[in-house]
Protein backbone atom coordinates (compact mmCIF):
# COMPACT_ATOMS: atom_id res chain seq x y z
CA UNK A 1 0.00 0.00 0.00
CA UNK A 2 1.54 3.18 -1.08
CA UNK A 3 2.18 6.09 1.48
CA UNK A 4 -0.88 8.40 0.54
CA UNK A 5 -3.01 5.57 0.82
CA UNK A 6 -1.77 4.95 4.16
CA UNK A 7 -2.06 8.19 5.15
CA UNK A 8 -5.64 8.06 4.16
CA UNK A 9 -6.90 5.21 5.93
CA UNK A 10 -5.19 5.95 8.81
CA UNK A 11 -7.46 8.32 9.96
CA UNK A 12 -9.90 5.48 10.26
CA UNK A 13 -7.64 3.34 12.53
CA UNK A 14 -8.43 1.61 15.26
CA UNK A 15 -6.44 -0.11 18.07
CA UNK A 16 -3.01 0.67 15.12
CA UNK A 17 -4.53 -1.56 12.57
CA UNK A 18 -5.24 -0.41 9.04
CA UNK A 19 -9.41 -0.28 8.29
CA UNK A 20 -10.76 -0.14 5.26
CA UNK A 21 -13.09 -1.71 2.95
CA UNK A 22 -11.26 -1.39 -0.60
CA UNK A 23 -7.75 -0.12 -1.74
CA UNK A 24 -6.43 0.65 -5.67
CA UNK A 25 -2.57 1.18 -5.81
CA UNK A 26 -1.22 1.69 -8.94
CA UNK A 27 -3.93 0.39 -11.03
CA UNK A 28 -3.75 0.43 -15.10
CA UNK A 29 -6.55 -1.25 -17.39
CA UNK A 30 -6.20 -1.65 -20.84
CA UNK A 31 -8.15 -3.20 -23.64
CA UNK A 32 -6.87 -3.71 -27.12
CA UNK A 33 -9.77 -2.84 -29.32
CA UNK A 34 -9.75 -3.60 -33.44
CA UNK A 35 -6.48 -3.47 -33.29
CA UNK A 36 -5.93 -0.12 -30.88
CA UNK A 37 -5.09 0.02 -27.17
CA UNK A 38 -7.38 2.15 -24.82
CA UNK A 39 -6.39 4.04 -21.79
CA UNK A 40 -9.40 2.83 -19.30
CA UNK A 41 -7.37 3.09 -16.01
CA UNK A 42 -3.50 4.87 -15.95
CA UNK A 43 -2.42 4.10 -12.63
CA UNK A 44 -5.09 4.67 -10.07
CA UNK A 45 -4.62 4.91 -6.46
CA UNK A 46 -7.67 4.90 -4.01
CA UNK A 47 -8.33 4.21 -0.23
CA UNK A 48 -11.48 3.64 0.38
CA UNK A 49 -11.95 3.31 4.36
CA UNK A 50 -14.40 1.25 6.28
CA UNK A 51 -17.50 3.34 6.53
CA UNK A 52 -16.83 5.88 3.98
CA UNK A 53 -19.35 6.99 1.18
CA UNK A 54 -17.82 7.71 -1.74
CA UNK A 55 -19.24 8.97 -5.18
CA UNK A 56 -17.11 8.02 -8.38
CA UNK A 57 -17.85 10.98 -11.06
CA UNK A 58 -16.37 11.72 -14.35
CA UNK A 59 -17.40 12.14 -17.93
CA UNK A 60 -18.02 9.22 -20.25
CA UNK A 61 -14.74 7.60 -21.02
CA UNK A 62 -13.12 8.42 -17.79
CA UNK A 63 -13.12 5.19 -16.35
CA UNK A 64 -15.68 4.99 -13.98
CA UNK A 65 -17.70 1.58 -15.63
CA UNK A 66 -13.57 0.18 -15.55
CA UNK A 67 -13.45 0.96 -12.18
CA UNK A 68 -16.52 -0.37 -11.39
CA UNK A 69 -16.08 -3.44 -12.83
CA UNK A 70 -12.63 -4.04 -10.99
CA UNK A 71 -14.23 -3.55 -7.40
CA UNK A 72 -17.15 -5.66 -8.38
CA UNK A 73 -14.65 -8.22 -8.93
CA UNK A 74 -15.75 -8.36 -12.77
CA UNK A 75 -12.52 -7.98 -14.26
CA UNK A 76 -8.53 -8.12 -13.31
CA UNK A 77 -6.46 -4.88 -13.65
CA UNK A 78 -3.45 -4.90 -16.27
CA UNK A 79 -1.07 -4.15 -13.51
CA UNK A 80 -1.25 -2.74 -9.74
CA UNK A 81 -2.91 -4.25 -6.90
CA UNK A 82 -6.47 -4.26 -5.45
CA UNK A 83 -7.24 -5.26 -1.28
CA UNK A 84 -10.80 -5.95 -0.58
CA UNK A 85 -10.86 -5.89 2.87
CA UNK A 86 -7.51 -8.15 3.45
CA UNK A 87 -7.84 -10.04 0.22
CA UNK A 88 -5.39 -9.28 -2.43
CA UNK A 89 -7.88 -9.79 -5.35
CA UNK A 90 -5.29 -9.50 -8.06
CA UNK A 91 -3.69 -12.86 -6.82
CA UNK A 92 -6.94 -14.69 -6.99
CA UNK A 93 -8.30 -17.14 -8.83
CA UNK A 94 -11.41 -16.71 -10.78
CA UNK A 95 -13.56 -18.96 -8.56
CA UNK A 96 -12.29 -17.27 -5.85
CA UNK A 97 -13.08 -14.13 -7.15
CA UNK A 98 -16.58 -15.66 -7.63
CA UNK A 99 -17.06 -16.38 -3.70
CA UNK A 100 -15.82 -12.64 -2.59
CA UNK A 101 -18.21 -11.41 -5.36
CA UNK A 102 -21.48 -13.58 -3.93
CA UNK A 103 -20.75 -12.96 -0.38
CA UNK A 104 -18.73 -9.75 0.14
CA UNK A 105 -19.76 -7.36 -1.84
CA UNK A 106 -23.45 -5.64 -2.17
CA UNK A 107 -24.62 -4.57 -6.01
CA UNK A 108 -27.53 -2.28 -6.21
CA UNK A 109 -28.43 -1.63 -10.43
CA UNK A 110 -29.67 1.23 -12.25
CA UNK A 111 -32.37 -1.40 -13.44
CA UNK A 112 -32.68 -3.36 -10.40
CA UNK A 113 -31.83 -6.58 -11.50
CA UNK A 114 -34.78 -8.30 -9.91
CA UNK A 115 -35.64 -12.13 -10.38
CA UNK A 116 -39.99 -11.12 -12.01
CA UNK A 117 -40.93 -14.41 -10.60
CA UNK A 118 -39.80 -14.26 -7.27
CA UNK A 119 -41.54 -12.36 -4.21
CA UNK A 120 -39.65 -9.16 -2.55
CA UNK A 121 -38.79 -11.53 0.47
CA UNK A 122 -37.65 -14.09 -2.05
CA UNK A 123 -35.40 -11.49 -4.54
CA UNK A 124 -33.57 -10.53 -0.99
CA UNK A 125 -33.05 -14.13 -0.35
CA UNK A 126 -30.84 -14.96 -3.70
CA UNK A 127 -27.46 -14.51 -2.53
CA UNK A 128 -28.09 -16.55 0.33
CA UNK A 129 -29.88 -19.17 -1.94
CA UNK A 130 -26.22 -18.96 -4.30
CA UNK A 131 -24.09 -19.54 -1.41
CA UNK A 132 -26.48 -22.50 0.19
CA UNK A 133 -26.88 -20.71 2.97
CA UNK A 134 -30.94 -20.79 3.50
CA UNK A 135 -31.91 -21.33 7.25
CA UNK A 136 -35.11 -20.08 9.27
CA UNK A 137 -32.82 -17.26 10.68
CA UNK A 138 -31.28 -16.05 7.50
CA UNK A 139 -34.64 -15.91 6.54
CA UNK A 140 -35.68 -13.80 9.40
CA UNK A 141 -32.65 -11.30 8.72
CA UNK A 142 -34.38 -11.08 5.19
CA UNK A 143 -37.77 -9.72 6.71
CA UNK A 144 -35.88 -7.51 8.74
CA UNK A 145 -33.76 -6.08 6.03
CA UNK A 146 -37.31 -5.75 4.18
CA UNK A 147 -38.97 -3.89 6.90
CA UNK A 148 -35.40 -1.68 7.27
CA UNK A 149 -36.14 -0.39 3.44
CA UNK A 150 -39.88 0.46 4.49
CA UNK A 151 -41.27 -3.18 2.45
CA UNK A 152 -41.97 -4.81 5.30
CA UNK A 153 -45.96 -5.12 4.28
CA UNK A 154 -44.91 -5.99 0.61
CA UNK A 155 -43.07 -9.34 1.60
CA UNK A 156 -45.11 -11.51 -0.83
CA UNK A 157 -45.63 -9.29 -4.09
CA UNK A 158 -43.68 -9.29 -6.71
CA UNK A 159 -41.98 -6.47 -8.95
CA UNK A 160 -43.85 -5.91 -11.49
CA UNK A 161 -46.40 -5.10 -8.22
CA UNK A 162 -43.87 -2.44 -7.03
CA UNK A 163 -42.85 1.13 -8.00
CA UNK A 164 -39.24 1.78 -9.00
CA UNK A 165 -38.63 3.08 -6.39
CA UNK A 166 -39.66 -0.23 -4.12
CA UNK A 167 -38.03 -2.26 -6.46
CA UNK A 168 -34.96 -0.22 -5.16
CA UNK A 169 -35.10 -0.51 -1.77
CA UNK A 170 -35.34 -4.34 -2.36
CA UNK A 171 -32.42 -4.53 -4.33
CA UNK A 172 -30.45 -2.43 -1.42
CA UNK A 173 -32.20 -4.83 0.96
CA UNK A 174 -30.80 -8.25 -1.10
CA UNK A 175 -27.19 -6.03 -1.10
CA UNK A 176 -26.87 -6.36 2.08
CA UNK A 177 -28.10 -9.33 3.66
CA UNK A 178 -23.92 -10.89 3.57
CA UNK A 179 -23.24 -7.96 5.48
CA UNK A 180 -21.15 -7.00 2.60
CA UNK A 181 -17.44 -5.02 2.82
CA UNK A 182 -19.46 -2.19 0.90
CA UNK A 183 -22.40 -1.43 -1.19
CA UNK A 184 -21.04 -1.19 -4.67
CA UNK A 185 -24.26 1.00 -6.40
CA UNK A 186 -24.16 2.15 -10.18
CA UNK A 187 -26.30 4.58 -10.96
CA UNK A 188 -28.35 3.66 -8.71
CA UNK A 189 -31.22 6.68 -9.17
CA UNK A 190 -30.79 6.59 -12.85
CA UNK A 191 -34.44 5.37 -13.41
CA UNK A 192 -36.19 7.32 -10.89
CA UNK A 193 -38.03 10.01 -10.95
CA UNK A 194 -36.84 13.59 -8.31
CA UNK A 195 -38.88 12.46 -5.69
CA UNK A 196 -37.94 8.57 -5.66
CA UNK A 197 -34.04 9.52 -6.21
CA UNK A 198 -34.35 11.52 -2.94
CA UNK A 199 -36.54 8.68 -1.01
CA UNK A 200 -33.73 6.34 -2.18
CA UNK A 201 -31.32 8.70 -0.93
CA UNK A 202 -32.16 9.17 1.82
CA UNK A 203 -32.42 5.29 2.95
CA UNK A 204 -28.39 5.59 1.17
CA UNK A 205 -27.95 8.14 3.84
CA UNK A 206 -29.31 6.03 6.96
CA UNK A 207 -27.13 3.53 5.59
CA UNK A 208 -24.00 5.89 5.88
CA UNK A 209 -25.02 6.69 9.20
CA UNK A 210 -25.39 3.56 10.42
CA UNK A 211 -21.49 2.90 9.18
CA UNK A 212 -22.06 0.69 6.12
CA UNK A 213 -19.48 1.79 3.58
CA UNK A 214 -20.70 2.73 0.04
CA UNK A 215 -19.45 3.62 -3.34
CA UNK A 216 -21.65 4.82 -5.87
CA UNK A 217 -21.46 5.48 -9.25
CA UNK A 218 -23.02 8.70 -10.78
CA UNK A 219 -23.01 11.23 -13.20
CA UNK A 220 -25.19 13.29 -11.67
CA UNK A 221 -23.41 16.18 -9.19
CA UNK A 222 -26.56 16.61 -6.86
CA UNK A 223 -26.41 12.77 -6.29
CA UNK A 224 -22.52 12.90 -5.72
CA UNK A 225 -23.13 15.88 -3.55
CA UNK A 226 -24.92 13.90 -0.97
CA UNK A 227 -21.69 11.56 -0.22
CA UNK A 228 -19.44 12.14 1.91
CA UNK A 229 -16.70 12.17 -0.45
CA UNK A 230 -16.50 13.04 -4.51
CA UNK A 231 -13.84 11.18 -6.80
CA UNK A 232 -13.23 12.60 -9.99
CA UNK A 233 -12.29 10.62 -12.95
CA UNK A 234 -10.76 12.22 -15.65
CA UNK A 235 -8.87 10.03 -18.45
CA UNK A 236 -8.17 6.89 -16.78
CA UNK A 237 -6.59 9.12 -13.55
CA UNK A 238 -7.96 10.68 -10.35
CA UNK A 239 -8.67 14.18 -11.08
CA UNK A 240 -10.09 15.32 -7.70
CA UNK A 241 -10.55 13.93 -4.27
CA UNK A 242 -12.82 16.18 -2.77
CA UNK A 243 -13.86 15.03 1.44
CA UNK A 244 -17.11 16.65 1.82
CA UNK A 245 -18.39 15.30 5.31
CA UNK A 246 -16.19 12.79 8.11
CA UNK A 247 -16.46 9.35 7.84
Amino acid sequence: MNELNKNNVAEQTSGGGLVFAANLSGVKREYVLKGETVYALRGVDLAVPKGDYVAIMGASGSGKSTMLNLLGCLDRPTSGKIWLGDDDITTLNDNKLSEIRASRIGFVFQSYNLIQQLTVIENIEVPLFYQGNMSLRSRKRCVELAKMVGLGERLNHRPTQLSGGQQQRVAIARSLVNDPYFILADEPTGNLDSKTTAEILDLLDHLSEQGRTIILVTHEDDVGARSKRIVRLRDGLVESDTRLRPI
